[in-house]
């Protein structure tokens, strides 16, 4: 009878550790996904905030023109465009 109950003891605490064990993984993966998120988050942050200046930048008329006419090669009518192209120097 002892050993019956010695044997239940040690199947229940063996039963216990494997819990305990897989309680311990999960959290290590928690934690992991929740350190990539935490980086995720800042980054889109930053992202948020460099829009954020952009938006800023470009709601200014002068600042649109400006860009508009170096990425675009926009010019007002009436205006003559002259696009200078650097040498080939070898």
């Amino acid at each position: 009878m002892k050993r019956l109950i010695t044997i239940i003891l040690f199947l229940v605490l063996a039963a216990l550790i494997y819990q305990f064990y897989q309680l311990y993984s999960y959290h290590g993966e928690l934690q992991k996904t929740f350190s990539d998120l935490s980086v995720r988050v800042a980054s889109l942050g930053m992202e948020s905030l460099n829009l954020q200046a952009d938006f800023n930048y470009f709601q200014e008329p002068e600042n649109l023109e400006k860009e508009l006419r170096a990425k675009f090669n926009y010019k007002n009518p009436g205006e003559k465009l002259i696009i200078v192209v650097p040498s080939k120097t070898e």
